[in-house]
């Protein structure tokens, strides 16, 4: 991660050639839900790379302070603030706190997200009510309450996170691919309601990143390579190859990209053919796979 400038500094120069301001989001306060860990880590990390004021919302409170401490010592401002967004007087709440003490909220990104696996069949309903209300309400709730800043000031950006399984359907997740599809019609909505009002709304899909959840499963022999080989770029993602496309579209560099979804997963739905049978061709394809991998 390229080193944090201080914001006195960020706001000295407004020379977009340089690779610290092109984005023109120094001083603005940016808002990330699920920031302690994981993409919303990388994401907070790089909107302070940027010089933007960030705020830290997330349930991990204690985590969310820790990394907040630490973009302090490299010269950022950063707050950390305790919410559950799927609360909507938790939300009201956080977005006061975040008012009062930043300032108005110039971008936010939707990130964080529950998982409860289990069958369509079989998963409770409660279950299945608790990651929609993180998930899909919890991402009109923070959308709302950190909107209001963006509404009134007749611009901002508001990018959701949501997954590759919301293009393709991810069996035994219960609510989490139903939950990630709403998010891309909540976007779009949001991009024909509030766009001619001054506010972009925008997706990042991810395909298969590298997180803690995730870190276990890559300890297993030969799983990464796996993976890797199911993908154009055969690699596994990185928590910072999902936070930069976020800025890009956080940021007036992107302002005229409303109502997108970015998918963002190595090229792994462009493979999808290889994965199906073809006599006197798969072999081949599948030994440079490995080759590759």
């Amino acid at each position: 991660m390229a080193s944090i400038p201080s914001l006195t500094a960020a706001n000295e120069s407004s020379d977009p050639t340089r690779s610290d301001h092109w984005l023109g989001l120094a001083g603005r306060v940016c808002v990330v839900t699920g920031a302690a860990s994981g993409i919303g880590a990388a994401i907070a990390q790089a909107f302070a790379a940027a010089g933007a004021q960030v705020a830290l919302v997330d349930r991990d409170i204690a985590a969310a302070r820790s990394l907040a401490g630490r973009l302090a010592e490299r010269g950022a401002r950063a707050l950390a603030v305790a919410c559950d967004i799927a609360d909507e007087a938790a939300v009201q709440a956080a977005a006061h706190q975040v008012r009062e003490q930043l300032g108005p909220v110039a971008a936010l990104v939707n990130n964080a997200g529950l998982l409860r696996p289990g069958a369509l069949e079989s998963v409770s309903i409660a279950e299945w009510n608790a990651v929609l209300a993180v998930n899909l309400t919890g991402y009109l709730l923070c959308s709302r309450a950190f909107g209001q800043d963006m509404l009134a000031a007749g611009r901002g950006s508001i990018v959701h996170v949501a997954s590759i399984s919301a293009l393709h359907p991810q069996t035994a997740s219960g609510a989490y691919s139903a939950s990630k599809a709403g998010v891309l019609l909540l976007s779009r909505q949001l991009a024909a309601e509030w766009g001619p009002r001054g506010v972009r709304s925008n997706v990042v899909c991810p395909g298969m990143i590298r997180t803690a959840l995730s870190a276990r499963f890559y300890e297993e022999p030969g799983f990464e390579a796996r993976r890797a080989a199911a993908t154009a770029s055969r690699r596994i993602g990185e928590p910072l190859d999902i936070a930069e496309p976020a800025l890009f579209l956080a940021s007036d560099r992107a302002a005229y990209v409303n109502g997108a979804e970015l998918l963002v997963d190595g090229g792994l739905g462009c493979m999808l053919m290889d994965g199906v049978p073809r006599p006197g061709f798969n072999a081949g394809a599948n030994a440079g796979t490995a080759r590759a991998a």
